[in-house]
This record gives C-alpha cells, sequence and structure tokens, in this order.
C-alpha cells in the first residue's frame, strides 16, 4: 500500500515543487503535461513555481513560436500544453467536446447541427491559417453559412474547432482581445479509432505527471466519462504498474516513475490561481485538506492562489501594496514564515515588471471574508 504522504510526494516529485528546475519554458511545460490556463498570468506562475532562473519572456516566445499552445482540451477549459502533445490530447477529449459544444443547447438552439460544425469547420481552419480575431473569424463562420450566428453559438463552436488561441501580446502573452490561429497539428474529428488512442496515450502522459492515479483521478482531469477510462487502461495494462491505494482503491502508476519517500521535504510555495495540482484528481485531498476545499475552491469554481506548507494547501495569498499577502488557514511555525517570504520576496520581484496586481479582479473573495488562523504582509527584504 503506498501511504497519502507519499502520493502528495509523487505528485510534487513530477510536478516539479519539490526542487525547481532549469528546464527551458516548453520543456517545463511537457514534463508537467498541462497547465490550467484560462487566467493568462496563471502559467508564468506556474512555472516561476517550478524552474530555476524562470524568465518569462522564455514562455513568450514558446507561445509565439508555437512550442506552447494554449486550447480548449481538459476539463473543456483553456489549457497549455506542448504543440506535441497537443494533437493526442484534442483527439482523446473529441467525444466529450463534442457532446459538450455542439450539443449544448445553446448551439442547438440556434438552428446548428453537428453536421453544420463539421461543414464549416474545414473553412475557418483554412481562413485562420494566420492568426484572426475573434471577430474576424465569427465574420467568416457567416460568410461560410451566409447568416449570421448568435454569439453563444460561435462561442460553442469555437471552443470546438481544433483552434489555438494566437498571443496578443500584454504582460502574459494574452489579453482580453482574443485571437486565433489553426491547430499546426490538426487533430482527427470525429473519429472513433483516434479518440481512443487519444486517450490511451493522455492517461499515459497524466501518470507521467500526476500519477500513481485512480481511473476516478483520471476522468475527473480530463472531464471524461469512467467507462471510457477503465477501458483505456485496461488496453494498457501490460504497461502500467497496479498498486493499492491508502483506503484500497486501486491505483495506477507509470513503472519506474518517481515515487519519493513521504517524509520528502516539500520546500513552501505560492501557488498560482487554478493550479494543475488543485485540479487534476477525483481525490483532491491529495493537496488539499478536506477542510479547506470550499476555502480555495469558489462556488464559482474560481481557484484561489494558496500556500502550499509541506506539500499541502495551508492558505491563500494576494499581491497588496508593499508585498505579498499570505492567510494561513491554521498556525504555522515561524521558519515556515521565513519560507514563504523568502518565496514572496521572489514573486514580488517577477510580478513587478509584469503584472505586480496580478489577480486583482479576484478580491472580492477576500472582501467576504476569510477564516484565518493569521495573515501577514510578507515582504522578503
Amino acid at each position: 500500500m503506498i501511504p497519502a504522504r507519499a502520493l502528495n510526494r509523487s505528485t510534487l516529485a513530477r510536478q516539479l515543487l519539490l526542487d525547481r528546475e532549469p528546464l527551458t519554458a516548453a520543456d517545463a511545460v511537457r514534463r508537467v503535461v498541462a497547465l490550467q490556463a484560462q487566467q493568462p498570468a496563471s502559467p508564468y506562475l506556474a512555472l516561476w513555481n517550478r524552474l530555476s532562473g524562470f524568465d518569462p519572456a522564455g514562455l513568450d516566445a514558446a507561445v509565439a513560436g508555437h512550442r506552447a499552445v494554449r486550447s480548449t482540451l481538459m476539463r473543456i477549459t483553456l489549457h497549455m500544453v506542448h504543440a506535441e502533445d497537443y494533437r493526442v490530447f484534442r483527439e482523446a477529449m473529441e467525444p466529450t467536446l463534442r457532446a459538450s459544444r455542439l450539443g449544448d443547447s445553446r448551439f442547438t438552439a440556434s438552428g446548428l447541427t453537428t453536421a453544420d460544425a463539421h461543414a464549416l469547420i474545414p473553412g475557418l481552419l483554412e481562413y485562420t491559417g494566420r492568426p484572426r480575431s475573434a471577430a474576424e473569424a465569427r465574420g467568416r463562420i457567416e460568410e461560410l453559412l451566409g447568416a449570421p450566428v448568435e454569439p453563444a453559438a460561435w462561442r460553442m463552436l469555437r471552443q470546438y474547432a481544433p483552434l489555438w488561441h494566437a498571443p496578443t501580446g500584454g504582460p502574459w502573452s494574452f489579453g482580453t482581445q482574443q485571437s486565433y490561429v489553426a491547430a499546426r497539428t490538426p487533430p482527427e474529428l470525429a473519429d472513433p479509432d483516434a479518440a481512443v488512442a487519444g486517450l490511451r496515450a493522455l492517461i499515459r502522459r497524466y501518470l507521467e505527471g500526476f500519477g500513481p492515479a485512480s481511473v476516478a483521478d483520471m476522468a475527473q482531469f480530463a472531464l471524461v466519462q469512467r467507462a471510457r477510462v477503465r477501458t483505456a487502461v485496461q488496453s494498457l495494462a501490460a504497461e502500467l504498474e497496479q498498486l493499492e491505494g491508502p483506503d484500497g482503491t486501486v491505483l495506477y502508476d507509470i513503472p519506474g516513475a518517481p515515487r519519493p519517500a513521504e517524509d520528502t521535504p516539500a520546500p513552501p510555495r505560492l501557488m498560482a490561481m487554478w493550479d494543475s495540482i488543485l485540479l487534476a484528481y477525483a481525490d483532491r485531498g491529495r493537496v488539499i485538506p478536506p477542510a479547506y476545499r470550499k476555502l480555495v475552491t469558489r462556488v464559482n469554481g474560481d481557484v484561489l492562489p494558496t500556500l502550499l506548507v509541506d506539500g499541502y494547501v495551508a492558505g491563500v495569498w494576494r499581491p497588496v501594496d508593499g508585498g505579498i499577502e499570505a492567510t494561513a488557514f491554521h498556525p504555522l511555525p515561524e521558519h515556515v514564515w521565513r519560507g514563504l517570504a523568502t518565496e514572496a520576496g521572489s514573486l514580488t520581484r517577477f510580478l513587478a515588471d509584469r503584472e505586480d496586481t496580478v489577480y486583482r479582479r479576484y478580491g472580492h473573495w477576500w472582501a467576504k471574508g476569510l477564516p484565518a488562523a493569521e495573515t501577514r504582509l510578507l515582504r522578503g527584504d
């Protein structure tokens, strides 16, 4: 049986959170499999937590050069993945995206059908061979259709189509104005065999970055039906190691993948909003103590920037004038506060050249009150 703390350390090791490593931005994105990216700053903060000497210009360049790409993928939300992973990830997600986007009542109420979508997408991809604004791309769809497209229907269609978000500048490559470019490695759409092969590839990559994990964890990470995952895991049985989790749950892993001892030290970190480790499991207790889950994962799905102490969520943070305000949900020893202050000083310097008030729009969660054992202003001087 693998203990709960050993599972935590496995996640931290594979997600580059036990030691910052000297990788390029693109190589790091591939190592950690996927970075949740609906908030443009979050992939940058995620890599700042994971890489030694991280220069955000490296991620800017990887995005501009289509080595790291931002697109609607797992959990039907924006992720940043390595370009070499995009095709199989998108093929794995095809049944989920087709059902959730083209089967959405906002799409079908417009009078459009799945057949219409598949007839329109080739023309859209040809048009977006170079970056196009959202308005331009929508206009092209209306030209092809010969009729206006309702905004909600257009949103469903563009989230389904194999489009990458093209960088638009700003502090974090992407701003509020959206631009799209056709995927350079186009997936096969509506191809059951490609979806099956893609899911097998996605499961292997997920286990490399997040394992050991259960069928339920894999399904949660991707938002794929458990039956599909179970079938894929069974087909991979000869390639996977089977373990017993702390509660008797069957876990799967890649043979030889790192599984550090449960007493391996874990340094403090100031995690980005929606960091992948907070969302990658059905059992989020691997990283988030159950008592804190509703404090950091809000009712509308916002996942607040968190303090990671000894590998587990211990509070939240936000930038304020003069430094980083850290709110701990339980008492922390002084040596932990010193470690967090060091991280805060580094983060403050990192943000100064980009966006020193990052995540400011989410300040209402603090205004509504968060339980705190202690709140400190960390300057890291």
